[in-house]
């Protein structure tokens, strides 16, 4: 995925053991205490199991045969849970005149409720490992375990919360296909399936905010607040980042972080504020080493515990 970022001037330190640290200055968060409700435990193991499942297809780049199993599957494994499931496949010429098979899955969560949010992720991976030091090796799709199987995978497990436990909100869950087949510096030819979907999304479709989750296996992650999302869905980042402060998941930082091209800018774009949940700074993006090994269920779970309270406390409609 390009997720090509500016480094601005808030940065975050690494000490001698390779650990990020919080910068000096923090934002200042409201005191506001998290409503008593019951919020459902989220699964870290389970979401890691998830990710696995993804990886075994293998790289999931499109129109590979890992990318066609994959997509059943996740149909499938979202019908389980959602009240409906919609598949949006449409078609994309690519380079050298390739095209591109490519399909956004689409669940529903409590249809009937007005007020909604969408969750977020691309479930592609890209197909060529450009970041590779060896030039042999950098026309080799990669395996996607942190960039792409992480994010859908958590909400996977959250979909299945939502099942065993309906939200207290309407919520939506986007898996969109076409995110990193782009070459460098070419940005038109990223986030094809957020293009898509906000091409032929209605325009009643008017959800609170967005939340897009990426890259977050990483098992030293570290989350600052991405700049872009900061300026277009301030709402959103106040809400998840307070609450990961209130609930003690240090992962969360309260501190700027850096500008990221990602599936949130052509949401934001069309006028629907979306805030990007994501650890840029992966030492394996875009090679051929971003495998499971790199991952934890700790990281994923530091993330699904964010959300399930954003959705079951923080964004709970009053009785």
């Amino acid at each position: 995925m390009t997720k090509i970022s500016f480094f601005l001037s808030v940065i975050i330190l690494f000490s001698s053991c390779n650990q990020r640290q919080e910068g000096p200055q923090q934002t200042t968060r409201s005191q506001t205490t998290l409503p008593k409700m019951n919020v459902p435990e989220f699964n870290g193991a389970k979401a890691l199991a998830q990710l696995t499942a993804q990886t075994d297809f293998g790289p999931r780049n499109p129109n590979s045969n890992g990318h066609k199993k994959c997509l059943v599957y996740l149909a499938a494994e979202l019908g389980k849970y959602a009240e409906k499931v919609n598949r949006q496949d449409f078609l994309h010429t690519g380079y050298d005149n390739e095209v591109l098979k490519l399909s956004n899955v689409f669940g529903s969560f409590n249809d009937s409720i007005d007020e909604r949010i969408l969750l977020l992720a691309h479930w592609d991976t890209r197909p060529r490992s450009d970041e590779e030091k060896d030039q042999a090796k950098q026309h080799r799709p990669i395996l996607g375990a942190n960039d792409g199987a992480s994010g859908v995978a958590v909400l996977l497990e959250l979909a299945r919360l939502f099942k065993q436990s309906p939200p207290p909100i309407g919520v939506d869950i986007l898996f969109v296909d076409g995110e990193d087949y782009g070459k460098a510096h070419d940005l038109e030819s990223y986030f094809l399936g957020s293009r898509h979907f906000m091409k032929v999304k209605s325009p009643e479709y008017k959800p609170r905010f967005a939340i897009l989750v990426d890259m977050v296996g990483d098992k030293d992650l570290q989350i600052p607040m991405e700049q872009n999302s900061m300026k277009y869905a301030p709402e959103a980042v106040e809400i998840i980042w307070s609450t990961a402060e209130k609930l003690g998941v240090t992962q969360f930082i309260n501190v700027p972080g850096e500008q990221i091209s990602d599936d949130h800018i052509p949401l934001n774009d069309g006028g629907l504020a979306t805030v990007d949940i994501i650890d840029f700074q992966y030492p394996y993006w875009h090679t051929s080493q971003d495998t499971p090994d790199k991952c934890s269920a700790e990281s994923l779970e530091a993330v699904g515990k964010v959300l399930t309270h954003v959705i079951y406390a923080r964004l709970a409609r009053p009785l």
